[in-house]
């Protein structure tokens, strides 16, 4: 390929009409009834910490902790995080057993917008437990120009 057919395909890729936030409060909801299917969701045992605002979404620290006994009858199984305007509203599912110790994870993530973040931790007794907070970003990620 030579530079001014690949100049010319990305022109035409650039004109083409690109939804930057798919994720929706509504297909928030939707990823979360396919974890949790008909349960219910208790919004006790889970905390979700994150800084309320944030300067720049880039990177946005979050941890989960769950109040669980980590025992071999009782114990996190899975802890989800989603949120409803990035990209995909399922941000990740940590994978947890007894031999953890303790059910916390921590990361950082990218928000590209002020939204809702929810946290789901689900136990060995097939029980959902929940939390969840309100970020303002006041720059977006993936939305800064290089200067």
């Amino acid at each position: 390929m030579d530079r001014r057919r690949f100049l010319a395909g990305t022109a035409v890729l650039a004109l083409l009409p690109f939804d930057r936030a798919a994720a929706t409060p509504d297909s928030m909801a939707e990823a979360i009834r396919k974890v949790v299917g008909g349960s219910a969701v208790r919004e006790e045992r889970v905390k979700l910490d994150m800084p309320p605002l944030i300067e720049n979404g880039n990177t946005v620290p979050l941890t989960v902790s769950v109040e669980s006994p980590m025992t071999d009858g009782d114990y996190v199984k899975a802890i989800h995080v989603f949120n409803e305007k990035n990209p995909q509203p399922n941000v990740l599912t940590a994978k947890l057993s007894a031999r953890n110790g303790k059910a916390i994870i921590g990361t950082r993530i990218k928000l590209g917008d002020s939204q809702k973040i929810v946290a789901i931790a689900e136990t060995s007794d097939g029980r959902f437990w929940s939390a969840s907070a309100d970020v303002i970003v006041t720059l977006a990620a993936c939305l800064e120009e290089a200067t």
